[in-house]
């Protein structure tokens, strides 16, 4: 799989699984597939109620841990943004 190299010298992906709309029950399979696939750049969200079907794909691949890229989003309220330090941070310099 393609790689592009970020600011900090990580290795990403150029080309990613997403798993949004995958149900529940059928993730693990299709990540699964996604993984023997060969990819190993994963998009989840909190949001999608399917993280433990990713994690236990990943698990199971028998592939290290270390040569993922899980991409995640957390639900977080309007409020626990304006509390984040580096949200705070960000707005006191610009």
């Amino acid at each position: 799989m393609e790689t592009v190299t970020l600011n900090n010298g990580m290795q990403m992906p150029v080309l990613g699984f997403g798993t949004y709309q995958i149900e529940s029950v059928n993730t693990k399979k299709a990540v699964k597939q996604a993984i023997n696939a060969g990819y190993r750049l994963i998009d989840t969200a909190q949001y999608y109620g399917n993280e433990a079907g990713v994690g236990q794909a990943v698990k199971e691949s028998g592939i290290s841990r270390d040569q993922f890229l899980k991409m995640g989003k957390e639900t977080r309220s309007f409020k626990d943004v304006m509390n984040c330090p580096n949200f705070l941070s960000f707005r006191s310099h610009g």
